[in-house]
């Protein structure tokens, strides 16, 4: 009995490569952007799951982008510091002193927390944040936020140039300021839209903590058109935190991305299951209708 059913999963596990195969080669040289943050972040298992599959994804030809958030850190990290931590329409207000920490913690722990799980999961991984070789030059996104940057001008040569070398960038949100040289802190979600959209990325995967895009039923919805997210959004069917994603998403596809994935970072496996298979994970947002039968053509 065990021996037939150990032959069931080496078949199964066999099918499932070569309906695999397809996507495989559809990918072979895209360039895939992945927001990385939420809940996995902190557990270390989901940390070396997501790691295993950027590292198959760079070893099948894929080009993937790592960006991260990392608000948890750095809330625990002012708390020890003492340093009064406040929010304005779900924004932290950065001062001075909450820069410096969100640099520290962002281009530092959390950067080099996930560029050891890649290297560990045998693939070759290097950090970056926004401030190198300029590639996020930032003006200030409101007055009332202080030192929180909305991205103006992109410079993503030095991604090529490691995509060239066979290495996985993974970029912290910290980025330059236009006009002081100051140092920015840019919401996770905008800064891998914006490189996406600087790339002509084929996709842009926004790993959260829900399975997606919800309709007024409470299912989600597995593909979108812009028109379609901008009437869910007015008739408060989109609303709360998925509003900036799905904005994110929008500005992503409308800025030369082939499509933008809302998907839940929690499943195992998430970005293989979104790429590599006919059903794909979550909800997808594209302008134009697929080349090829399968969802996610």
């Amino acid at each position: 009995m065990k021996t037939q059913t150990m032959n069931r999963d080496w078949i199964a596990t066999a099918r499932t490569l070569s309906e695999a195969l397809p996507y495989l080669q559809r990918y072979s040289g895209a360039v895939v952007v992945v927001k990385f943050g939420g809940n996995a972040m902190g557990d270390e298992k989901a940390m070396a799951s997501f790691a295993q599959d950027i590292v198959l994804m760079r070893q099948v030809g894929v080009n993937p982008v790592v960006v991260h958030g990392g608000g948890p850190m750095i809330n625990e990290m002012l708390e020890k510091l003492g340093i009064r931590s406040e929010f304005v329409r779900g924004k932290r207000v950065t001062d001075k002193a909450t820069v410096e920490v969100v640099e520290m913690i962002l281009s530092g722990l959390v950067n080099k927390r996930i560029v050891q799980a890649i290297n560990d999961a045998g693939g070759r991984a290097v950090g970056l944040s926004g401030k190198d070789d300029d590639m996020i030059v930032c003006e200030p996104d409101d007055p009332e936020l202080g030192y929180v940057g909305r991205p103006v001008e992109l410079n993503v040569q030095v991604l090529r140039d490691l995509f060239s070398a066979g290495i996985i960038p993974v970029v912290a949100p910290v980025a330059t300021g236009r006009a002081e040289n100051e140092t920015f802190n840019v919401n996770g979600d905008t800064a891998a839209g914006a490189i996406a959209a600087a790339l002509k990325a084929d996709r842009l995967l926004l790993l959260t903590d829900v399975p997606g895009v919800r309709n007024a039923e409470g299912e989600v919805v597995t593909q979108l058109s812009p028109d379609e997210v901008r009437a869910m959004i007015a008739d408060g069917t989109i609303s709360g935190g998925m509003i900036p994603k799905v904005e994110t998403a929008l500005a992503a596809v409308e800025g030369g991305v082939r499509a933008a994935v809302i998907l839940d970072g929690r499943a195992p496996n998430a970005c293989l299951l979104e790429l590599f298979t006919d059903h794909g994970a979550g909800s997808i947002i594209r302008s134009t209708e697929p080349r090829v039968k399968p969802r996610r053509g």
